[in-house]
């Protein structure tokens, strides 16, 4: 695939110094242009914005010839680009954030050595776990995908999947799409809304016992930040727990995430209930479905994206 994966997010926030705050407590490093990952580098800004919203998606492409036939895939859709020498802007048509796709080395991540499981008549390990004695803080690798509502799914997914040729991994019954551009499972995931909004942001942390350290350190000072978690999503097959930011984006630490190398069959399945959502753990609770500024968007949603 030309495409290899998100470089980046902005993020349009009321209050910028307390959701930065927030970033740089959840493992990201600031920067004099944003917050970055240990593996991305620069991969989140924080702009202000009268409503929070999605303001742009970054997304990363092996050369100029990938641009090229990006613009001319948008141009048969109807879709304004500008391409300009190694980058290409345009707007996804119903939300109307920006996306930009430019050319960009891929990420290269550290190779980690398996950590090492007891199970049942096997012994891997002797003495306590490794995840249990680790004191370091946890730091988000790299932004993994981004979750978007759309009031006109299938205007969404044309222009992702013909326009800038995402591919489908699943779907959520006809309410939803699980869109890649790299080898995960998904980068984006487009969801049929009353309203158009950014649902989350998702960050990939190095096994389940990050997932759980980064989510209780976040907590400990803070319940009040808990949305849902810990699970395990069938769609994708990650581990997930999911925070929410000073304002109200949710944002999630997720590790082992499905690969779908290019050389691979994967069929794609319709998911339908609760396997759409989770394989195990606590049912997510209502303001995860319907976030509860939902209403407050619903009644400005000509200015938000």
């Amino acid at each position: 695939m030309s495409l290899h994966g998100l470089s980046h997010v902005v993020i349009g926030v009321p209050d910028v110094a307390s959701t930065e705050a927030y970033y740089t407590e959840f493992g990201l490093t600031k920067g004099p242009d944003g917050l970055s990952t240990r593996d991305g580098g620069r991969q989140l800004a924080l702009v202000p914005s009268p409503v929070r919203r999605l303001v742009e998606l970054g997304v990363a492409a092996d050369d100029v010839d990938d641009l090229a036939r990006i613009s001319a895939n948008l141009l048969r859709l109807g879709v304004p680009a500008d391409l300009d020498g190694d980058e290409l802007l345009t707007h996804e048509p119903v939300s109307g954030f920006g996306v930009r796709i430019a050319v960009r080395p891929r990420i290269t991540q550290e190779r980690l050595p398996a950590t090492p499981y007891n199970g049942p008549g096997r012994i891997e390990r002797h003495g306590r776990a490794p995840g249990l004695v680790r004191t370091d803080r946890v730091r988000p690798r790299r932004l993994g995908h981004a979750v978007g509502g759309t009031t006109d799914l299938a205007a969404t997914m044309r222009f992702f999947i013909d326009g800038l040729g995402f591919k489908v991994s699943d779907h959520i019954g006809d309410k939803g799409a699980f869109l890649r551009c790299s080898n995960d499972h998904h980068n984006f995931l487009a969801l049929q809304a009353p309203v158009n909004y950014l649902h989350h942001t998702s960050w990939q942390v190095d096994d389940i016992d990050d997932v759980g350290r980064g989510a209780f350190a976040m907590l400990e000072d803070n319940p009040e930040r808990h949305v849902w978690g810990l699970g395990r999503h069938h769609a994708g097959s990650n581990f997930f727990w999911y925070l929410k930011d000073p304002a109200g984006n949710f944002s999630e630490y997720f590790s082992d995430m499905d690969c779908i190398p290019e050389d691979e069959i994967w069929e794609p399945e319709v998911l339908e209930g609760a396997k759409g959502l989770f394989n195990w753990g606590p049912p997510p609770p209502p303001s995860f479905l319907k976030p509860d500024d939902l209403a407050a968007m619903m009644t400005g949603a000509h200015s938000t994206a």
